[in-house]
């Protein structure tokens, strides 16, 4: 997983128990079977606290946004599916 430059000094501006947040849900990106969380119930794999849908509904493989906390806190992602290494890229990344 990688970060846009203004994500990640987002992410060491955060108090300890957002930063603490974010690497949980990047962990649990980083290891889905299906990072576009596809269909109903897609995300129902993940923790009770996350919840991840498309930025734009007509847009399903584009941007995501992972909600945290009951919007407490997001990451807005992109996915890139490569054969040899999936990629995720963190542009945008907040804490209240």
């Amino acid at each position: 997983m990688d970060w846009t430059i203004e994500a990640r000094h987002e992410f060491d501006q955060m108090p300890p128990d957002g930063k603490q947040l974010i690497l949980a849900a990047r962990a649990e990106l980083i290891t889905a079977t299906d990072p576009y969380y596809r269909g109903i119930d897609a995300d129902a794999s993940l923790s009770h606290w996350i919840t991840v849908r498309p930025l734009a509904s007509t847009n399903p493989g584009g941007q995501h946004i992972a909600s945290l906390a009951g919007g407490r806190g997001w990451l807005i992602y992109t996915f890139i599916c490569r054969h040899a290494e999936p990629q995720i890229i963190i542009t945008d990344a907040f804490w209240a």
